[in-house]
């Protein structure tokens, strides 16, 4: 298998060191070291650790806009499609070993001179929202009713993410998975 050139490595440590400690606990020098490419090479391809994260988060953003969009056009009812999702979530959360949501962690370290990075977030965190409106409007056929719908579910996935990162446990995205699909039931 071929060996990924340097900013690529650059981008996977970076991305592995963030995700395990976050954003502000990790520095260049760690990356190059870890990376095993030399200090040139990191600033030619990413001008700052600013700019690395935000590639980074983009990266992620991609990934996971193809997973809500297999999701919207798989099989199922929009009440399946949710659960999977929140599924999906506790899987996440398992893995990762409820690090929580790595755009919440990065946000929660950056300022507002960090504006690249929180617009990253910002974009993230409103595909979440209109992917659930997406969601809700196949099932509520008033455009009204599937925003406000898509946006409880937006915060009980949220909600869910954070209280699972902060107690250790998985219990908080069972109940908002529950509480999701009772707002189909209505």
């Amino acid at each position: 298998m071929k060996k990924p050139n340097a900013k690529e490595r650059i981008l996977e440590t970076a991305g592995e060191l963030f995700s395990q400690r976050g954003y502000s606990a990790v520095g260049i020098n760690e990356i190059i070291d870890k990376a095993g490419t030399a200090k040139a090479s990191f600033y030619q391809h990413y001008p700052s650790k600013e700019s690395l994260c935000e590639a980074w988060l983009k990266s992620m953003h991609d990934r996971s806009e193809v997973i809500r969009a297999d999701l919207l056009a798989s099989k199922g009812s929009p009440a399946e499609k949710l659960a999977r999702y929140f599924d999906h979530l506790e899987s996440y959360m398992k893995n990762s070993h409820f690090r929580g949501c790595p755009y919440s962690n990065t946000s929660a370290v950056s300022d507002e001179q960090c504006c690249g990075i929180l617009e990253k977030v910002r974009t993230h965190k409103e595909s979440i929202r209109q992917f659930f409106r997406v969601l809700a409007s196949l099932h509520f056929p008033s455009p009204e009713r599937a925003a406000e719908t898509g946006d409880r579910l937006f915060i009980l996935y949220s909600g869910a993410t954070s209280e699972a990162q902060n107690l250790k446990v998985i219990w908080p995205v069972h109940t908002a998975r529950r509480a999701a699909l009772e707002l189909f039931q209505n």
